[in-house]
């Protein structure tokens, strides 16, 4: 019997708003299954989608979406060079031409594996956009996204387990206090 790949502990968040930005860190634990490193190890690669919203509290209404940051990771094994290649863009990575994004090289998986889950002070909004007397809800999301797997493999892979990782949490964000 396989093993759900699903994080077992919901991520913490650790939110940092400073003069120009809000800043979101996060340590995400999850392991994919053999299956998924399977497909990875034939050169299928492998999309990650970690989104955070920033929803401003209402007593009258729904919470208001403020902004939306989305970062996509893109994970494929190189076997003629036999190293790992990592694509971290702002926005969805195209495949002849992969734009604006961070491109790294692993020698290990592991290594690889480790920056998918690691992010650091990602820049999630702009301080103009938070107003300081407000109080906010930061929803954070991280998912393998199974449409952008190739076709056949995308009708092979709904309904199992073992291609699903899907984390999330919220924090609130206070008020800054005055200065």
């Amino acid at each position: 019997m396989a093993q759900t790949p699903v994080g077992t502990d919901r991520p913490q968040l650790r939110l940092e708003r400073a003069d120009d930005a809000l800043w979101l860190s996060t340590q995400l634990q999850f392991d994919l299954s053999p299956a998924v490193v399977d497909a990875l190890h034939k050169g299928i690669p492998i999309y990650f989608v970690a989104e955070a919203d920033v929803l401003r509290e209402r007593w009258y209404w729904t919470n208001k979406r403020i902004v939306t940051a989305r970062r996509q990771f893109r994970l494929a094994y190189q076997p003629l060079t036999n190293r790992w290649r990592l694509n971290i863009s702002s926005g969805e990575i195209a495949e002849p031409a992969l734009g604006l994004a961070l491109n790294q090289n692993f020698d290990s998986w592991t290594e690889a594996l480790a920056t998918v889950r690691r992010m650091t002070r990602w820049k999630i909004a702009d301080a103009s956009d938070l107003a300081p007397n407000a109080r906010y809800l930061v929803e954070f999301r991280f998912w393998l996204d199974l449409a952008q797997l190739p076709r056949p493999l995308q009708i092979g892979t709904m309904g199992q387990a073992d291609w699903s990782v899907v984390l999330g949490n919220e924090q609130f964000l206070e008020a800054e206090s005055g200065k």
